[in-house]
């Protein structure tokens, strides 16, 4: 179960270079915005409903960065300051639904498609975060935070001068 339901849950797109490339996909000039609503927020664990109306649900996972405080047109050093921990989300999508919406609301926006946890860490520095994730046991994807086009606290910096 999750204890709090945040006000916004944001996700940065084509962020990582290896994916872009393995979708195809060019690096973005500025960061890719989309939202989840917190309805898909769940816990580590908890069970993920797929829906009947597509055929390619996969996971991607994702580090999650926990803001602690209110921020406005703030710098990346002061967005740095602003983060209060680290902790995993699998960013659930629809894939199929992806390509032919042309927009990801609806392919990443489905109650449960937002698992998160199983803790938040906090005091660890972002350039030292690495995620691996397993299916069953079998790796299927490994990252460092470092891999990213947009650094995390440039990403917060952005977002805190557009909401």
């Amino acid at each position: 179960m999750i204890p709090v339901r945040p006000s916004k849950i944001i996700g940065i797109g084509r962020n990582y270079v290896a994916h872009a490339q393995e979708l195809g996909n060019p690096m973005p000039a500025v960061p890719i915005i989309f939202f989840k609503p917190p309805t898909a927020l769940i816990g580590s664990g908890d069970t993920i409903r797929l829906p009947g109306v597509s055929r390619r649900v996969e996971f991607e996972a994702e580090i999650g960065v926990v803001i602690g405080r209110r921020l406005r047109d703030a710098d990346a050093d002061e967005a740095e300051r602003a983060i209060a921990g680290y902790t995993c989300v699998n960013d659930v999508t629809c894939r199929d639904l992806q390509h032919v919406d042309g927009q990801w609301g609806r392919a990443k926006g489905f109650d449960t498609f937002c698992p998160v946890g199983p803790r938040v860490a906090e005091g660890l520095a972002w350039r030292d975060l690495h995620l691996v994730c397993r299916v069953n046991g079998t790796e299927r994807q490994r990252a460092r935070a470092t891999d990213m086009y947009f650094p995390i606290p440039e990403l917060v910096s952005f977002l805190s001068g557009v909401m």
